[in-house]
This record gives structure tokens, sequence and C-alpha cells, in this order.
């Protein structure tokens, strides 16, 4: 017999899967795996400061995340640094302050392992509220942006031509992100969230011929690594996001095979 915790441990992969598949879309097309990361890594800090005001961590790390997002959009119009660098200079560096405003509060205690890798077995009911109500949220405005970040995505300048406001669609795409990886923390934690978002879209782009049909492949395979890296989980007793993750790259490397080829043609 299935544990309470367990379905709702289900219930909250499947939404998330939902979420992060579309938006991991955008990420591939758009080249933004390390800009999702350096967002993902700032949750820590985001946790910290959550603790230090007594906020709800979901607010506080989506806060800290949407402050940072465009922080880096001003960063690129003003320095000289390539972005990579840019990227890989904030990345690792609000990861190294998460960790240590973590480790100064002495009086607070956590489970560490828990916010690098999550715990999708402890998600609560209100936990369940905040995936499903944000993840309506998050779809409903990334299908409103669809157009104008499609076409920015392959030419920017004939975007503009259209007549389409790129600026603002960019601007609402890297708030969604954050508001996604504030959600998806507790599931997959601030180190493995960025695999969520990019290898069920990867492995969807190696077996897809269209962009929309890239999206729903990648929904598939988002949902398929939830349920397979749970129940395996259960049954080998492993921590259960990395196990999602393990399952999202099996899918990935099978996603490589010649047979896809058949998949393509039709």
């Amino acid at each position: 017999m299935i544990n309470d915790f367990f379905i709702r441990a289900l219930i909250a992969g499947i939404g998330i899967s939902i979420i992060t598949a579309p938006l991991g879309c955008f990420v591939i097309w758009r080249r933004l795996s390390y800009f999702g990361d350096t967002l993902s890594h700032s949750a820590l800090l985001g946790i910290g400061i959550g603790i230090f005001l007594g906020l709800n961590f979901t607010i506080s790390v989506f806060i800290l995340c949407a402050i940072l997002s465009l922080l880096l959009v001003f960063l690129q119009t003003r320095t000289r640094l390539p972005s990579d660098a840019l990227l890989g200079l904030l990345s690792h560096s609000i990861l190294a302050v998460g960790l240590v405003s973590l480790a100064a509060m002495t009086w607070v205690r956590f489970d560490l392992l828990s916010l690098l890798f999550g715990d999708i077995l402890a998600v609560s009911k209100l936990d369940l509220l905040f995936i499903w109500v944000g993840g309506i949220f998050i779809l409903l405005l990334l299908y409103i942006i669809r157009r104008p970040l499609f076409a920015d995505t392959v030419n920017s300048d004939i975007a503009k031509a259209e007549g389409m406001n790129t600026e603002v669609a960019n601007l609402i795409y890297v708030l969604l992100l954050a508001l996604v990886i504030s959600i998806a923390l507790k599931i997959v934690g601030v180190l493995l969230i960025t695999g969520l978002l990019i290898l069920p879209a990867a492995a969807a782009r190696n077996i897809s011929n269209s962009p929309s049909s890239m999206i729903v492949f990648s929904i598939c395979v988002s949902v398929m690594s939830v349920l397979i890296g749970l129940f395996t989980s259960l049954e080998l007793d492993t921590p259960s996001g990395p196990s999602i993750i393990v399952a999202a790259l099996v899918l990935f490397i099978i996603s490589l095979f010649p047979f896809n080829k058949f998949l393509l043609k039709k």
C-alpha cells in the first residue's frame, strides 16, 4: 500500500514536470542553461534570507531570484565581460555566499543535503497548492508571451521589426524561471533544478521535428522521469531528487539511439 506522503510526492513531481518542461525548451532554444544554473544557486542564499527574516522559503527564494534575474539583465549591458564569464562569476559566488550565510546561523537546524538535492517525500498540502496554482500561472504567462519570445529566439531584429515587444517578453520569461526555481526547490534541490529543466527538453529535442512536438515530448519525458525516479527510489531506497535526474539522464541517452529517426520521419 502506498503511503500518503508518496502520493503527495507523485502529485508534486508531476506538477513540477509539467511546468519545467516547456520552460526548459525555451532554455535550450535560447541557450540559457548557465543562466538557469546561476538562478538555482542563488536559491540557497534565498533560503538563508528566509530563515533570517522568518519568511516562507518559496517567497524568499523567488524574491532573490527575481532580483538576481534583473541584475543579470542589467549587468549584461553594463560590463565588458562575456555573458558566460559573468554568469560563472555570479553562480559560484552566490552559492558560496549562501553556504556561508547558512553556516553562520548556528541557532538554526536544517538538513543541508535536502536543500542541495531536494526532499520531494516531505512535500505538504501547502506545497502542492504552491506548485499547482503557481504552475497554472506560469504556464498561462508563458502561453501569452510565447510568440514574441520564440520570434526573438529565432531572429531578434525581425521580431522587433514586426512590432513585437521582445524586451518585456524576455523580462517576463526570466522572472518565470525565477518562480519555477523557487517552487521546484523542495523537489530536486538547489543543485539539481537545472537538470530537471534541461534533460527532458534535451531528450525531446532528439526525437522531435517541430517546436510544438518538442514541448509535448519534453512534458512526457519529464513526467516519466518523475515516475521512474520516485518508484526507483522507493524500491532501492535511494535519494528521490537525484533518482529523478538519473531517470531523466537515462531517457536522454535512450533518445540518442538511431531508432528515433523513425519517430522523426513520422
